[in-house]
């Protein structure tokens, strides 16, 4: 049974182009989203082409994250994750022993020489004593931190400090609070310090370093940017403090948002393109829209359920939902009841709500074995939960059931298409045109493999091949565009994209795929830096799909790169609100809390803007 009943013509699977996108810095952080986007876009039948964001923060490359979302990290990459964790705690004590090998290298003053001041006798000296006195003071300090004496040094530092307020001295006592494990002494000092030097790199990593041992991460995340732009992004190890902390901050508000957040369905673009990625097939026997049903019935409901399906809008898809819900709750279902399991669990998915969907789908092969469909939803889910052998197995039990089902190959390939197995990927796909090549799917997906694997020709060949197969439906043209954008042919890529939109237009009025006209916006932002009409497009995109979260990471993205970031934060928010499952929810999160760590690293230290500008981070490198 398909999740599919409408005879409209499917909508398609994107391009990912993180292997072709350019690996610059400000480009890191909207690599990581993309490719963590593309785990839930490709299993749901759809990808995103989002590069490029003109953020100033950024992500590692995450080419080892694909293979981390099925399966338990080897003991070579835990080993490195805990390395990494401890970067920032590194740093400081590299700086640490810098300080020691440094004070080494001075000629210390016997302790009997030593001044003896306090706040009432420093009053009595003059500047030149005062100096003179604050430098032994802090040398005897370097040697009694060098000796692990820190409340020694602690001390010493403090009389230094009534000498000479100097933020050298704020910092190495800061130190000392920091081998203590006295986060807040640690803060007080670094903080002193940075006020009287406000682009003291060592102290601000300091403070950065205190504040997240104190789980104050946003604050954390501010100091380490801050030094991070100072730096150039030059300190590796600061720069990965930035990207630890920015998850960080994104996990822990995308737990407390899991709380209170209400389950609700995505937009329909998204729902479309999933439902369709699954073969149309007829109406179960005695669901057709001729058989005559009581309403109130579940088979009535379902049979309704099913008609809702053919509008393709919002509204229909959440009347189809609420239709499977109360088939159930009503019952005598018959020979339906597996079915009826399949598409609850299939719109329980589609809602976030992963434990339920599962718990439906395997009911649905518990009594229906034959069902093949059921046992690929379920794969999709284990492979969205990140375990890669679950999913492994349902495809092996969904071909042990039917070996001639070309929906088991082309769910299996993007499988592999997500683990980076782009051979294997290519094989399944075709397997699904050998099976059944009227599904225009199978055709587009494999012309992006190709393009993956870099047979750039053999990937233009196959699209030429699908459009002039499949030249009536508008996602030919749309996902050929988007390959011709990626190649920065921009002309032909717009020429595509529009006729891809007059296509739906013709074939889809009332549910427009609005992906042409976002690929649309972002050729002209790139071809022709027309911020205006790339932003006019959006909000037409949006008008049509509401939900379309897609649509609105894309205008966050354009507005980011005019340095409007405050309206752009409020899209990146808006993008976390509709995203339907916590990783969803922490890739947006990531985007709107780099944004706006940029705010206020602009509002806490005016002078960082420019440096911001100059780095690309308030437009830099075209949107990809």
């Amino acid at each position: 049974m398909s999740a599919q009943y409408a005879s409209a013509q499917p909508k398609a699977v994107n391009l990912d182009s993180s292997a072709v996108s350019s690996p610059s810095l400000w480009n890191r952080v909207s690599n990581w989203v993309s490719e963590h986007k593309t785990v839930v876009y490709t299993v749901a039948g759809v990808a995103v082409v989002v590069t490029g964001a003109g953020l100033v923060y950024y992500l590692r490359d995450s080419s080892q994250d694909q293979d981390s979302i099925n399966r338990r990290a080897s003991k070579k990459e835990r080993r490195k994750a805990k390395k990494e964790k401890e970067a920032a705690e590194k740093t400081v004590k590299e700086e640490e022993q810098s300080s020691r090998n440094k004070s080494a290298t001075v000629e210390t003053a016997p302790p009997e020489d030593l001044p003896e001041v306090d706040e009432t006798t420093v009053n009595t000296l003059s500047d030149q004593e005062r100096k003179d006195y604050a430098a032994k003071l802090k040398v005897a300090g370097n040697r009694a931190y060098g000796d692990k004496n820190y409340n020694r040094a602690i001390e010493l530092y403090g009389k230094a400090i009534l000498c000479k307020p100097d933020p050298i001295f704020y910092s190495n006592r800061a130190a000392c609070y920091n081998a203590l494990g006295q986060w807040e002494k640690v803060v007080e000092d670094t903080t002193a310090a940075i006020n009287l030097d406000n682009e003291y790199v060592k102290a601000l990593n300091r403070r950065a370093n205190a504040y997240e041992n104190m789980e104050l991460y946003s604050e954390a995340l501010l100091d380490y940017t801050a030094s991070c732009i100072i730096d150039s992004f030059r300190n590796e190890q600061s720069a990965q403090s930035v990207e630890r902390l920015l998850k960080k901050v994104a996990e822990k508000k995308a737990k407390l948002i899991l709380e209170t957040k209400e389950k609700k369905l995505p937009g329909a673009t998204f729902i479309s393109n999933y439902l369709q990625s699954f073969r149309a097939k007829p109406r179960p026997d005695g669901l057709e829209e001729t058989v005559e049903l009581d309403e109130q019935s579940g088979k009535g409901q379902l049979q309704s359920g099913l008609a809702a399906l053919t509008s393709q809008t919002s509204e229909a898809y959440e009347k189809a939902a609420t239709c499977f819900d109360k088939a159930l709750e009503l019952g005598d279902l018959g020979e339906h009841e597996a079915f009826a399991y399949n598409m609850r669990g299939t719109f329980r998915y589609l809602r976030g709500e992963a434990t339920e969907a599962l718990d439906d789908i395997t009911k649905s092969t518990s009594l229906d074995p034959s069902m093949t469909q059921s046992f690929i939803k379920r794969a999709s889910m284990h492979l969205e939960l990140a375990d890669r052998d679950a999913a492994s197995r349902d495809f092996d039990y969904a071909l042990e059931r039917s070996q001639e089902d070309p929906d088991i190959y082309y769910h299996r390939a993007q499988l592999h298409f997500i683990l980076g197995e782009y051979a294997e990927a290519a094989k399944d796909y075709q397997k699904s045109i050998d099976l059944d090549k009227d599904f225009i799917f199978s055709h587009i997906q494999l012309g992006v493999t190709q393009y993956k694997m870099g047979s750039i020709a053999s990937s233009m060949a196959t699209f030429r091949r699908t459009i002039k197969n499949f030249d009536k439906v508008p996602d030919a043209y749309n996902y050929y565009g988007e390959l011709l954008l990626d190649q920065q042919k921009y002309p032909e890529a717009i020429e595509k994209f529009d006729t891809a939109v007059d296509l739906e237009k013709q074939t889809n009025p009332l549910a427009m795929n609005v992906l042409p006209i976002i690929n649309k916006a972002l050729a002209l932002f790139q071809w022709k830096q027309d911020s205006a009409e790339a932003e006019k497009l959006c909000e037409k995109a949006l008008i049509i799909d509401p939900d379309c979260d897609v649509a609105v990471v894309t205008m966050a993205q354009l507005l980011l790169q005019q340095g409007k970031v405050t309206e752009a934060m409020t899209y990146f928010e808006r993008a976390a609100d509709l995203s339907r499952t916590e990783a969803e929810i922490i890739n947006s999160l990531s985007y709107a809390e780099a944004t706006r760590t940029q705010i206020e690293v602009q509002q806490k230290y005016p002078k960082l803007a420019s440096r911001l500008q100059g780095m690309g981070a308030m437009g830099g490198p075209g949107m990809r």
